[in-house]
């Protein structure tokens, strides 16, 4: 019976989401005194980037059969509840800990940030059915540390995830998302949200955070395609510099600039997974190696693996991401210190300094 509403279920989501992928391009409209990444209907990648191919109906079904057919999940992929809480509460200071797909709780500056919540069984605007995470967050939602801040990448359903908003704590927490997501926030109970334009920031207690370009585009049904904006975002406090990105394609100025703006950092969270076939996912995801350019060239002394091993929205092999971007990164001359391939549930700890202590221990020289 389970199987029969997943497929009915995907079934649904598959009508909006190849009605999603037959909207019109964007357009080029830097009219009016806007930001280039503004238009008449909302936002666009800037500099511009060419538009994948539409995805097609058989990719879909794709989808539709991974959501069915769940891959064995490899031991050690995911910590046991018990040994994840227990780890989540011996680690004091900075910490920061995975909880699937985009979802990271990091602790800093005595805040506890959860970057884009998704939390639950499916992404899809059903809550029964549709794309399925094949492993779970590591930490249920009832036994989350108190979340200080949210902040989210764009709306896409495994970014950001209804039920899992609705279960948090509304009166307690910062809420930091890009524009036009306000809304989505504010409906929902929580009274405390802030709007940023790319390289708009926010001050927080101790930490600063600023809203970042990233390739990428938005929308949760066939109606709203592109009318809230998709963001990075840097986290910086007094002794640290964090970059999350929870999805982009590549570009060939905007990393490189926020290299030079804000590098050298210490931390970036980068997307390793949902990039195959290229000529479908490029302009929207990276792939592993990718990742490794982008982490050089945003001056990041240690890259952190996300978005892979939780839910199925590509054709790569599900196990193939962190072993590319473990041999792109050697080749590449960083050492495994400096890639980090995290299990679900699993807590690390942030150094006093990032940057400063991984020289110290490791010898290695950023890159120019």
């Amino acid at each position: 019976m389970k199987n029969l509403l997943t497929i009915i279920g995907a079934a649904l989501f598959l009508i909006l989401t190849l009605g999603y992928s037959v909207m019109p391009a964007e357009s080029n409209d830097e009219t009016m005194g806007r930001a280039p990444h503004h238009t008449t209907y909302g936002f666009q990648n800037y500099p511009p980037v060419q538009t994948a191919a539409p995805k097609g109906l058989p990719f879909y079904l794709r989808r539709l059969w991974s959501s069915i057919f769940l891959p064995s999940i490899p031991n050690g992929h995911w910590v046991p509840e018990a040994e994840a809480m227990k780890s989540l509460s011996s680690i004091g200071g900075d910490r920061i800990t995975w909880l699937g797909h985009a979802s990271f709780l990091i602790r800093v500056s005595g805040k506890t940030i959860l970057t884009d919540p998704f939390l639950t069984e499916f992404a899809s605007p059903l809550s029964w059915a549709g794309p399925r995470r094949f492993a779970g967050a590591g930490i249920p939602m009832d036994r989350l540390p108190p979340i200080d801040i949210i902040i989210v990448s764009h709306d896409h359903y495994d970014h950001l995830d209804d039920e899992s908003v609705r279960c948090l704590d509304k009166d307690k927490i910062e809420v930091v998302v890009p524009l036009g997501l306000k809304s989505f926030f504010s409906e929902r109970g929580y009274g405390r949200v802030t709007e940023l334009d790319w390289n708009e920031s926010i001050a927080l207690g101790e930490l600063t955070l600023t809203a970042l370009p990233a390739i990428h585009n938005s929308g949760r049904s066939i109606k709203n395609r592109n009318q809230t904006l998709w963001a990075s975002w840097l986290i910086e406090s007094s002794t640290k510099k964090m970059l999350f990105v929870g999805d982009t394609g590549y570009s060939e100025t905007i990393f490189k600039l926020i290299g030079r703006q804000y590098g050298p950092l210490d931390y970036a969270i980068l997307p390793i997974g949902a990039y195959a076939p290229r000529k479908l996912m490029r302009m929207s995801h990276i792939n592993p190696e990718e990742a490794v350019t982008v982490g050089n060239e945003i001056r990041a002394f240690t890259l952190i693996a996300s978005h892979w091993g939780t839910i199925g929205l590509s054709d790569e092999p599900t196990w193939e991401p962190p072993k590319r971007f473990s041999r792109a990164g050697l080749d590449n001359g960083l050492s495994e210190e400096r890639l980090w391939i995290m299990k679900i549930g699993e807590t690390r700890p942030l150094g006093q300094s990032g940057l400063s202590q991984g020289l110290k221990k490791t010898g290695d020289v950023l890159p120019k």
